[in-house]
């Protein structure tokens, strides 16, 4: 049978724990910007056609 150590699965869930943190950090800066740079973007295109 495969011998599985705790330590290894351990550490592998705490290094994608880690990730999921800094990701969700870094939502709450990126997806104001994100949403105000689509805005502008429309905006421009409307401004365009019309």
């Amino acid at each position: 049978m495969s011998n599985h150590t705790p330590a290894a699965h351990n550490d592998a869930t705490e290094h994608s724990e880690d990730v999921i943190e800094v990701v969700a950090h870094k939502m709450s800066y990126m997806l104001p910007i994100a949403g105000a740079i689509l805005i502008f973007l429309l905006a421009f295109i409307a401004v365009n056609v019309a």
